[in-house]
């Protein structure tokens, strides 16, 4: 990201002051010790063992449900031709959707190690910018698809969990009556217990995604031992027989077929947390042969018994078994939970630093591993809208209805992002990038077009929630916009004030002086009031701008970059990436040049808390100018969101029509 000199007299001041990186370069790793080597394999492992506890939790536990609502919602015979067609489709699905495209191609896609649509999208934007137009047209995908991320995030966990401890149904049919209550004390056990931290829920969660996944495969193999002529289910094919045979009938059963790869996106998303190659370990090496295993012991049950086809998960288990495997399962299904409220985490934090979402409090539940966070605010939204989800759908078999439309729709967004990345970023040749295009857009949308058919059974909330995440997010990110030209359009240019106090210097006391401002052209309002009100300047004055840069981390060439404007004046930038919480404090601290030294025992910061009136004349509609309003009154002060120490700050008001 480069910026320029504002003023006008640039050419004759110092060159600015950029960092120092020599000190940074790597060394020689050509020899690595034994011991590095063996320590960095174990992490690996651990980082492994860490992905199946928390990326896999929501596609691990789609057996429970998958197959049983395909067949039920759709009213399919128990027959060769469709459960071996179902089979091939679900098999396919898991290899094109979730292998290749997501586990290949998408999480190559990453932006300094960070991952999720919202990533996706800021390097797409980088693709384009010189293009208004697509640039907007990539902004909208990109928040259509985290708006939908959001909605499926609160669907997920409310099915994943009821469907496991409806098991009690098929073990103790009496108990019915206490699957709602156990299922929000578990839920709300679970959202407890995130301030703990991914690593902490990783290292908890690990263990038990390996002994679930570890059953499901055997429990599956158990039952293609006595029908083994199921694995010709793997030939597509019968997929291909499956759409011949019913017809129409056979496409619209790709809405609950795609349920097998619901949680596909969370490879990516936690991508920060955890790193593609543990990802891809855990999948490749444990995660979908264990599914595949599963999904085809299922057929093969049904095949041996078409009468299991009303719960072929748990009428695998045996009897003397049942009780544990609900357990068991209904620690898998928090699991699930927590794979997208990790991710959710993780995009709603790039989605701040994006400008997207107002400032809320972040916290790094990690000291080694930096994309490790948790969010209060976000964690408690989610964990109220999940508990009304269960109260208001009562049964999996009802949220299965209203499940897949938003995973899809993310899907669509994200393959479209990748478009151009492969073109503009990779320079892919047209062939490779039309081949891609054809053949993951059209998995995508045959998954989408036979999910519309879901809106009206309860499609439509997750639907109406992403719209309203949409609504927030665009409003957030035009309602910025508009704060920032009345504030332009109200400030003073800053060379022409730096010129009138040459000619009149003002008195001048100890110290620094930090003011805080988003338009680095212009004389910051604090500045302007600190010297109206109180006749004086300090000895050291700095004009700070925080940027947020398009990739996930601020390479260290382009952390700050400082000009010395003259008569004590110092122009600062200092950048972040969209990944990173920023601590000007620290920063500061560390930039350690000797010409803009910070002492922050000797150091005032100043900033402007914009008072925002809704006005009906300019801006966006009144309602917008309204959540906006609302919104920026409940978003953290940039002086916390940045670690600014309340003892050294001077906060100093500023009116604002929007």
């Amino acid at each position: 990201m480069t910026t320029s000199d504002p003023s006008s007299s640039a050419s004759s001041r110092p060159a600015p002051v950029k960092p120092d990186c020599a000190q940074d370069a790597p060394a020689d790793h050509a020899h690595v010790p034994v011991g590095r080597l063996r320590g960095r394999k174990r992490s690996i492992a651990r980082m492994a063992l860490g992905a199946a506890g928390v990326v896999f939790g929501d596609i691990g536990t789609s057996p429970l449900y998958a197959i049983q609502t395909t067949f039920g919602a759709h009213h399919l015979p128990v027959d060769n031709t469709n459960v071996f067609g179902v089979l091939s489709l679900m098999f396919w699905s898991l290899v094109m959707v979730v292998s290749v495209k997501y586990g290949y191609f998408i999480l190559r896609a990453d932006n300094k190690g960070e991952g999720g649509i919202m990533a996706l999208m800021a390097l797409a934007q980088r693709c384009v910018a010189d293009n208004k137009r697509a640039l907007w047209l990539v902004m909208v995908l990109g928040l259509f698809g985290t708006s939908l991320f959001f909605g499926d995030s609160v669907i997920t966990p409310a099915i994943s969990v009821l469907s496991a401890v409806e098991g009690l149904k098929v073990a103790a049919p009496g108990l019915s009556h206490f699957v709602l209550p156990v299922t929000i004390i578990v839920l709300i056990g679970l959202f407890v217990i995130q301030s703990h931290g991914t690593a902490l829920v990783g290292a908890l969660f690990g263990p038990v995604m390996v002994v679930w996944f570890l059953v499901i495969a055997i429990l599956g193999v158990h039952e293609i031992v006595q029908t083994p002529q199921v694995l010709a289910a793997l030939n597509p094919w019968y997929a291909v027989k499956f759409f011949l045979h019913n017809g129409l009938l056979g496409f619209f059963a790709l809405a609950s077929i795609v349920l097998a790869i619901t949680g596909a996106e969370a490879l990516y998303a936690d991508l920060g947390h955890f790193g593609k190659f543990p990802i891809r370990l855990a999948w490749y090496g444990f995660a979908l042969p264990s599914l595949l295993l599963n999904y085809i012991g299922q057929g093969a049950l049904m095949l041996h018994d078409p009468k299991t086809v009303s719960d072929p998960f748990y009428l695998m288990v045996p009897a003397w078994l049942l009780y544990p495997m609900i357990a068991l399962a209904t620690a898998a299904t928090v699991i699930a939970s927590q794979a997208v409220i990790s991710g959710a985490f993780s995009i709603a934090r790039e989605s701040i630093q994006l400008g997207f979402l107002p400032r809320m409090r972040i916290l790094h539940t990690s000291k080694k591993t930096q994309g490790q966070i948790y969010l209060p605010a976000v964690n408690r939204l989610l964990l109220i809208l999940i508990v009304a989800v269960v109260l208001g759908f009562q049964t999996s078999d009802n949220l299965a209805s209203a499940y897949g439309i938003a995973v899809v729709s993310t899907m669509v967004s994200t393959t479209v992002l990748m478009l151009i990345v492969t073109r503009r970023m990779w320079h892919w040749n047209w062939f490779k990038v039309v081949a891609f295009g054809l053949v993951f857009l059209t998995i995508d949308l045959a998954f989408f077009v036979a999910g519309l058919t879901k809106i009206v059974h309860g499609g439509w909330f997750p639907l109406a929630l992403g719209g309203c995440v949409f609504t927030l997010m665009s409003t957030w990110k035009r309602g910025r916009g508009l704060v920032r030209s009345s504030m332009e359009e109200q400030g003073l240019a800053l060379q022409s004030f730096l010129d009138s106090l040459a000619l009149s210097p003002p008195h001048k006391v100890p110290g620094t002086a930090v003011f805080l401002s988003a338009h680095s052209h212009q004389v910051p309002h604090a500045l302007l009031h600190n010297l109206k009100h109180n006749k004086v300047l300090h000895a050291k004055n700095v004009i700070l701008t925080v940027e947020t840069l398009d990739s996930a981390y601020a390479d260290c060439a382009e952390r700050f970059e400082l000009h010395d404007l003259g008569n004590d004046f110092y122009q600062l930038r200092l950048r972040y990436g969209f990944a990173e919480e920023p601590n000007v404090p620290e920063t500061l601290v560390e930039m350690d040049l000797p010409q803009c030294q910070f002492d922050m025992m000797e150091t005032t910061f100043f900033a402007s808390r914009e008072s925002l009136v809704a006005a009906e004349h300019a801006g966006m509609q009144l309602w917008r100018d309204k959540i906006f309003a609302f919104m920026a009154r409940n978003s953290t002060p940039a002086s916390d969101f940045f670690r600014i120490p309340g003892n050294r700050l001077v906060e100093l008001g500023t009116r604002v029509e929007i």
